[in-house]
């Protein structure tokens, strides 16, 4: 008796890799914070396919893909679970999907294959502004205010640490942990670059937000780097849009530089190097 045939699903087609997963979009920076280090935030885009803009969401209820709401509105989550891979396609799977979703319920997600990123869908032409909550309360707007309500939000609202997003520049997080509070700044430049930038800046003691405050080191998310300072305990974020407005103009100059680094400016680079964490 001959064997049973055996018939070969082929898999399902892939996107190919990104490493800049927001480039292009409106904002690219702030969408990076609200997919990894802001904890409640929102902002609105307007989407193709979509009569009202779609709200994005640093994090929804369960950690969700995202919800339709009663009146219709798209709320997008991005701080989820899931990822196949090239993570602006996926948003905007989420966002296909949110078309055929009754409102009142959240969109169930599925394997998007190849298809639309978010570059292809939001409108280009549109501000991006970030609206930092205190905690979850957006998520029950127009909601009942039950008992069981009250409960889930309180239980979601211990893992948010006090967190402001500075108006001098752009993308920078002034955050509370504990007692210790830190300065992160997401930054759109070449990170090739922007190490030869801080090196020069680190040796001529110029990287800095003030006398009490250290450059810790920089993580790498969505192939964007992120500074990271410790600032002195109690220092509101206030406090700091001054010196962070000065840092960006000697970051600008030291971009510009295009001379060959000294020795000790690659070492600084090299240590600086040394310290990355990639967390995306």
């Amino acid at each position: 008796m001959g064997k049973k045939s055996r018939r070969i699903k082929p898999s399902r087609e892939r996107m190919p890799f990104v490493a800049r997963t927001f480039e292009g979009l409106p904002g690219e920076c702030d969408w990076v914070a609200l997919r990894e280090i802001v904890p409640a935030a929102t902002a609105q885009v307007r989407v193709q396919g979509h009569d009202q803009p779609v709200r994005v969401c640093s994090l929804l209820p369960g950690g969700t893909a995202g919800i339709v709401r009663p009146d219709g509105e798209v709320w997008l989550g991005l701080q989820v679970a899931h990822n196949f891979g090239d993570v602006s396609r996926d948003l905007a799977h989420v966002l296909e999907l949110a078309k055929d979703t009754e409102p009142g319920n959240p969109v169930a997600m599925t394997d998007p294959g190849v298809g639309p990123r978010l570059q292809d869908v939001v409108e280009p032409d549109q501000s991006f502004d970030v609206t930092v909550h205190e905690g979850f309360e957006y998520w029950v707007e127009g909601a009942d205010d039950s008992a069981e309500t009250a409960a889930m939000l309180e239980q979601a609202n211990e893992s948010v640490a006090p967190t402001v997003r500075l108006s001098s520049v752009d993308a920078a997080y002034w955050v509370q942990m504990g007692e210790r509070v830190f300065l992160r700044w997401v930054l759109p430049h070449d990170e090739s670059g922007l190490l030869d930038a801080f090196a020069r800046l680190h040796v001529a003691g110029a990287d800095t937000l003030g006398d009490d405050t250290r450059l810790l080191g920089m993580f790498r998310a969505h192939g964007l780097l992120v500074p990271v300072w410790e600032m002195e305990q109690g220092q509101d974020a206030g406090a700091i849009e001054d010196p962070i407005a000065a840092l960006s103009g000697r970051l600008d100059e030291a971009l510009a530089d295009t001379s060959s680094l000294t020795s000790e400016q690659r070492s600084a680079r090299n240590g600086l190097a040394s310290r990355q964490l990639t967390i995306r």
